[in-house]
């Protein structure tokens, strides 16, 4: 169970992202499943709009002649039974009736059976008909009712019916009754088709428009009426190109016509399959957005948990560091007071390394203090003319003696001539070098050689430290100079340090106008190269300057030594 409790608060955050994940991975893919599912509704509904506009233009034809028919052929049985057909001419003439082109009458009863009369508009009165096409039409029209008549039998109900067979003379027909329900004559009227494609059929198209689609809708939009030979009779738009959404025959005259829609854009099922990629873009961007926003959120808080973890690290990696030469100055200064240095040999050799561990101690805790001013940005140093020979002598000298009986050599090999003087602050750069002695030391798995290079190259003091150490891999060695990072090898969980000794250097060698640089082999050890700029007829002038953690600035020149 305690495991168990330490995997979990070690990976609460990762248990956290996944909990913010799952769910938004289940809305995205409701999302998916919702826009599938509202790409064929959309498809489906915009398809049956089409449909439901080409019925309702059909419709509004056939409202318009049914109507006009029930209007103008409504004629009095009278009018057949008592023989004064030639006096219906007001009646038509009443109701004013448009898109006929002949209204008609014609007798199925008595001495004036199979009389056929036509309105005259202009004489205002009935007349014989002339014309042989529109005749016949009628009579082959009226076929079927004549042989009715002729059984005497009984019609209970009757109603308008139309016949199409001359495509030129469509014919509307109207069964008239008498009281008892007999046979006595039709009130007919032809079909004139040039007002019905010059007056019904626009007046239909434009008013259901306006029902179904907006404004903006139907200027993408072209209705065509086509005959029974696909021959166009009529059109709004150019019906030749877009994409044939809908179709749709008359259902009352003119029942060999057709409607024809087409859009002049995208059809029903593209439109559906752009919006869908429109919707499901949008879902995958804010998707992404809040997967990066929670990368983000989860990298600041690893980062941070990372940065406690190290720090707690660093408190218990600094308390061993300390107590180690306090224990060794400890152990020589008892031996100093219980007497047991008899010669003054014994108590030279019982100061070296109290002095050492002094040394040792003193380092420690001014690379924390460093660090805190170097974080801070308060971190300043001392600028003046000086021999690097010299500063790196001192350093060896306070080694010596701490590796004296550790098995460790260290071998100073110096350059052709002797070195220019350089811009620089000792204490600074003394512990620069004594940080990558101590990590050359601390990370050998056996004593060994660790030699320092001092030489000069292209107007830079190269000072180097080779060591036969465990080396560093290349993916550590870009993370080696980060505040409190340690590389990540068996070693290293047995080697306590604070993890600021790279840290310190890099910013040291980086105030100085310099480079620090490493080349590492695993198991072959490493060598570390601290490069810094050689300023010539430098007076000695001192200058103080204050560097921010990280600021990194470019070579002195002879003029920055006045500064």
């Amino acid at each position: 169970m305690p495991r168990v409790t330490r995997y979990l608060r070690r990976h609460v955050i990762w248990l956290g992202f996944l909990a913010a994940l799952i769910p938004l991975v289940v809305l995205l893919g409701l999302q998916y499943g919702w826009l599938i599912s509202l790409e064929k509704t959309s498809v489906l509904a915009h398809q049956a709009t089409l449909n439901n506009y080409l019925e309702a233009v059909a419709s509004e034809v056939g409202y318009y002649y049914q109507g006009a028919a029930e209007r103008a052929l409504n004629v009095p049985s009278a009018a057949f039974t008592q023989g004064c057909m030639d006096r219906a001419a007001p009646h038509f003439e009443t109701k004013g009736v448009q898109g006929a082109k002949y209204l008609f009458l014609l007798s199925l009863y008595g001495e004036d059976k199979g009389k056929l009369l036509f309105f005259d508009p202009a004489l205002s009165s009935m007349v014989i008909p002339t014309d042989a096409a529109a005749m016949r039409a009628i009579y082959v029209a009226s076929a079927p009712w004549v042989v009715m008549s002729k059984k005497e039998e009984s019609l209970a109900h009757v109603a308008v019916t139309t016949d199409e067979r001359d495509p030129d003379n469509r014919v509307i027909l109207n069964p008239i009754t008498d009281e008892q329900s007999r046979l006595v004559g039709i009130a007919g009227m032809v079909v004139d088709p040039k007002y019905f494609c010059e007056a019904v059929l626009p007046k239909a198209i434009k008013k259901s428009l306006s029902a179904f689609f907006s404004e903006g809708d139907s200027k993408n939009l072209a209705v065509s009426v086509r005959d029974a030979k696909d021959d166009v009779k009529f059109e709004t738009g150019d019906c030749r190109a877009g994409h044939e959404e809908a179709k749709k025959a008359f259902t009352f005259i003119f029942t060999d016509w057709h409607l024809a829609l087409r859009t002049h854009h995208v059809n029903p099922q593209e439109w559906a399959q752009a919006n869908f990629a429109l919707n499901m873009g949008l879902s995958l961007i804010l998707g992404v957005v809040l997967l990066g926003g929670m990368a983000l959120a989860l990298r600041a808080a690893s980062r941070e948990m990372r940065l406690s973890q190290m720090k707690g690290d660093f408190v218990s990696n600094v308390s061993h560091e300390l107590r180690t030469p306090l224990a060794s100055i400890r152990v020589f200064g008892e031996f100093l007071r219980l007497g047991r240095a008899a010669t003054p040999e014994k108590v030279r050799e019982y100061g070296e390394y109290i002095e050492t561990e002094s040394r040792r101690l003193t380092r420690l805790i001014n690379n924390i203090l460093d660090f805190s001013k170097i974080e801070s940005g308060r971190k300043t140093y001392q600028f003046q003319a000086a021999d690097v020979n010299d500063v790196v002598e001192e350093i060896l000298k306070t080694f010596e003696v701490r590796l004296r009986d550790s098995g460790f050599v260290i071998t100073l090999e110096r350059g052709p001539g002797r070195l220019p003087p350089a811009m620089i602050d000792a204490d600074a750069i003394g512990q620069a070098l004594s940080n990558l002695l101590d990590n050359a030391v601390k990370y050998s798995s056996r004593p060994g050689e660790i030699r320092i290079g001092l030489d000069r190259q292209d107007g830079w003091i190269v000072i180097s430290v080779k060591d036969s150490g465990i080396g560093i891999t290349k993916e550590e060695q870009t993370k080696i100079f980060e505040r409190f990072h340690r590389v990540s090898t068996g070693l290293v969980h047995d080697v306590k340090g604070s993890g600021l000794g790279l840290s310190i250097v890099s910013h040291i060698v980086e105030a100085h106008r310099g480079t620090v640089t490493v080349e590492s082999e695993p198991g072959r050890g490493s060598v570390f190269s601290i490069r810094l700029p050689i300023v010539d007829g430098g007076t000695g002038a001192t200058e103080t300057v204050e560097r921010p953690s990280g600021e990194a600035r470019a070579p002195f020149s002879a003029e920055d030594s006045h500064a």
